[in-house]
């Protein structure tokens, strides 16, 4: 599965910690992340982790980018819960765009656990199948040629 990594500056650290709690799980997954969470995750977990641009340079839109070609799987989206904080158009695409593509999407940790745990038991298996990136689609094109 292709999982992707995002966290406002003042939810990286909890991501860090969320990621080392699951480390076994997201192991057996390809990650990708904006380039300070991932490397902040990285560094904690060691974990491999493909890092894209700084979220407010265009990583975010990388993100959003990938989950309009369905090759997405899962966003692990940690935004900040601050009263005060401005509205952000690139979370909302997000949003939107895993709304679309019915890609799972987590905004907390409650949410977050809940996917992962899914994950482990098998239950997103089915975005396999619609990922055109993954490895049943790879094998799969594979037998084809």
């Amino acid at each position: 599965m292709e999982i992707a990594l995002i966290a406002d500056d003042s939810k990286k650290e909890l991501l860090t910690q969320f990621c080392i709690a699951y480390c076994g799980i997201l192991s057996k997954h390809n990650i990708c992340a904006t380039n300070v969470t991932g490397k902040q995750v990285s560094q904690a977990t060691g974990l491999q982790i493909e890092l894209l641009l700084p979220g407010a340079q265009g990583g975010v839109q990388q993100i959003t980018s990938r989950i309009q070609y369905n090759e997405i799987d899962v966003v692990l989206y940690f935004c900040s819960s601050d009263a005060n904080r401005v509205f952000n158009e690139s979370e909302y695409q997000i949003q939107r765009m895993c709304d679309l593509h019915n890609i799972p999407v987590a905004t907390n940790i409650a949410t977050a656990e809940v996917i992962i745990c899914a994950l482990e038991r098998g239950d997103l298996d089915w975005r396999e199948i619609v990922n055109p990136r993954s490895e049943y689609n790879r094998r799969r094109k594979v037998k084809l040629i």
